[in-house]
Formats: C-alpha cells, sequence, structure tokens
C-alpha cells in the first residue's frame, strides 16, 4: 500500500481525456418537453450556464455516439446517447499514488489512495483512478468493477477486457464477493469497556437525504446490513472491522454514526461540514481492507488485501 507524497503543482484548468455520455430520456417517462438537445443540457446541467454549454456546441464537444457533431438546433431524440467532455476551471492534483498490486488480460487489482476519485465528477475530470491507470498501462478500456468512495482508501477491482467485464460485474450482482473494511472511530461515551472483540449487527432502512449526495436512516422496511466488530482499543479510540452484507452509498459511513460512533475524520456524518479543500492529513479514516473472490474467468482464489489502519 502506498502514500508516497508526489509534487502538488499549481491548479489549472482541465477538460476530461475521455468524454462522459448521458441518455436522453423518453419524454413520456420524464414529463419535460426538449426542442433540443441544447434545451435538455442546460435543463439537466443546472449548475453549468447555458452560455457555457452553447460555446462546447461551437466547439465541437458535444457528439452523439457515432461520432456526429450536435449543434445548437439539433432535434432532441429519445434514448439517444449524448456525449460530452467534462471540463473545470480548476483541477488539484491528488499528492498520494495508487499502487498495481496485480494485473492479468482481464482484471487490474490496484489500492486506490484517498482523495482520489474512481470516476471523474465534482471538481476532478482527470484526476481520478481510471484515467490515471490508462496513461499508466496504455490499456483505455479500464473500468471499475465496483464503486468506491473519493474519501475512502483501499482494494479495488478494476476490470480490462470488455468481453469479459460482465462476468465480473455479475460477481457483485450475485453477492460472491466478499468485501472487509476497517474503520477507526471514537468511542461512544456510553459504551463501557468491552471484552474484545464486540460485535453489532446493524439493519436499517436508508435512503437520499438533503442534499441528495447524502444518506439518512428512515422509517420503513430495511434495505441495508453491516456487521461490525471492535477490534482493538487505544486511547479512546476504536479500530473496527466492517463487513458489508449490502451495498448502499455510504452504508458503512451511516451505519457507524447509527452506533454513535462516527468514522473520525468523515466530512458527512453525523453532520456535513462546509465544502472546502481537502485536509490531506486527515484522511477519513476508512479503509476497503480484503476483497476475496473467485475468478469467473480462471477459477482461481483471489484474495487481496492491504496494511491495517493503525490507531
Amino acid at each position: 500500500m502506498s502514500s508516497n507524497s508526489v509534487d502538488a503543482s499549481s491548479p489549472l484548468g482541465a477538460i476530461a481525456a475521455q468524454p462522459s455520455y448521458v441518455v436522453l430520456p423518453r419524454i413520456s417517462a420524464s414529463g419535460l418537453r426538449f426542442h433540443t438537445v441544447l434545451d435538455f443540457l442546460t435543463a439537466k446541467f443546472d449548475q453549468i450556464p447555458p452560455a457555457v454549454w452553447l460555446e462546447r456546441i461551437e466547439q465541437g464537444k458535444v457528439h452523439w455516439q457515432c461520432g456526429q457533431l450536435i449543434t445548437a438546433n439539433t432535434p432532441y431524440e429519445e434514448t439517444k446517447r449524448v456525449y460530452y467532455f467534462r471540463e473545470v476551471s480548476v483541477e488539484k492534483k491528488v499528492p498520494f499514488t495508487e499502487d498495481i498490486l496485480y494485473q492479468d488480460e482481464h482484471k487490474i487489482i490496484v489500492y486506490k489512495p484517498h482523495f482520489l476519485p474512481v470516476t471523474p465528477g465534482g471538481d476532478y475530470v482527470n484526476e481520478c483512478l481510471v484515467h490515471r491507470l490508462r496513461i499508466r498501462t496504455g490499456i483505455d478500456t479500464i473500468a471499475p468493477a465496483h464503486r468506491l468512495d473519493k474519501d475512502t482508501a483501499g482494494v479495488m477491482l478494476m476490470t480490462v477486457n470488455p468481453d469479459t467485464r460482465h462476468a465480473y460485474h455479475q460477481l457483485f450482482l450475485d453477492g460472491t464477493i466478499r468485501k472487509t473494511y476497517q474503520a477507526v472511530a471514537k468511542l461512544n461515551d456510553s459504551l463501557p469497556t468491552p471484552a474484545l472483540p464486540q460485535t453489532w449487527t446493524v439493519k436499517n432502512r436508508l435512503e437520499r437525504g438533503v442534499p441528495s449526495f447524502t444518506m439518512q436512516i428512515a422509517d420503513g422496511v430495511s434495505n441495508s446490513h453491516s456487521e461490525i466488530t471492535l477490534l482493538q482499543i487505544n486511547r479512546g479510540l476504536g479500530l473496527f472491522e466492517l463487513e458489508p452484507v449490502t451495498g448502499k452509498t455510504h452504508q458503512l459511513r451511516v451505519h457507524m454514526q447509527s452506533l454513535g460512533m462516527p468514522i473520525l475524520y468523515d466530512r458527512f456524518y453525523p453532520e456535513l461540514q462546509p465544502k472546502g479543500d481537502d485536509n490531506y492529513q486527515q484522511p477519513l479514516q476508512l479503509l476497503a481492507k480484503r476483497l476475496q473472490f473467485i475468478d469467473p474467468i480462471t477459477q482461481q482464489i483471489n484474495d487481496w488485501q492491504v496494511n491495517d489502519l493503525v490507531i
């Protein structure tokens, strides 16, 4: 596992090396009416001024899947894919390095550092794990097989071959891949000094919160399940092992909060912190520690893990 610092160069504007795409929804499903593709883009991405979309279109940065350029007057066509290049005025360098743990013709096992997004999003277009790996390996078909939050570090499975990619996705759909995490949290003051290990089973219903990128516990039938074990105690902090049985967004973070022990340096839970620059000295203490699965192509047992968190 590597966290070697590199020189964080001055932030510069950036345009994505690879295009993103959006599927134009059926009018009957959305209830909206769009005459042109430009109408849809300005409504869908309302945080981007209409003049910016018009400029991108005029510069040839928006096109159909076949490569044909979209103009300001191109009619809206349901279910078609519109490709565009994401841009940001400022993109900072994440000063931590990913490690390739294993690579073959079908997959790459990689350690993703804290703060590095897996795919383009928000203020990041090229400073992401996928783009870094494509440059490093020269393979432009690399894609993630699963999600890992930008703020979370740890082991990830990346697919290489589009012809076998579905087999790795199926591991997650079938629940035949085992993910084990570690977290550090301040112990709940009401928690008596326990005999270790101590285990909690957490099941509840998670739904989108406000703002929508957060999650909250809601009434109703549970749709999330985690097994959480306290392994070590040191100076009021606990080292926990977490096994998500389901895979809801921010599930482990919310489940730790529900126990009264939010993960150390969590900027979302229990209270959303104001948006600001990342504090590289205080990474979220959540680590995707271990990934275990039987390779669907080779039938070999895979068991990949990285170093423990330290308390």
